[in-house]
């Protein structure tokens, strides 16, 4: 069942989310399960939300691709993050 993740990550800046984008490269090599991506900030830190296949393949994507990366950069904050079953979506722009 596909699922909406919603994460809220304060003290993280767009230039470190740019340098983690560019490392983990999710565009040039897209996650399994991955759906969609939109991230924005809000003068505190990340707001992001994706749509997943499931919540097991967003938990393989940050165990194997994004924690590493994050650690590399010295990112210390933990994100809150949020886990729902998705129930519609409509994207007529993208």
């Amino acid at each position: 069942m596909a699922v909406m993740m919603i994460m809220e990550w304060p003290g993280v800046s767009l230039d470190q989310y740019d340098q983690a984008r560019s490392k983990v490269d999710w565009e040039g090599n897209t996650p399994d399960g991955a759906i969609a991506h939109f991230c924005a900030h809000d003068g505190k830190g990340l707001r992001i939300t994706d749509i997943w296949e499931s919540g097991d393949h967003f938990q393989r994507f940050v165990d194997g691709r994004l924690t590493p990366v994050v650690q590399e950069l010295g990112i210390t904050t933990q994100p809150n993050v949020e886990i729902h079953p998705l129930h519609a979506k409509f994207t007529p722009g993208l």
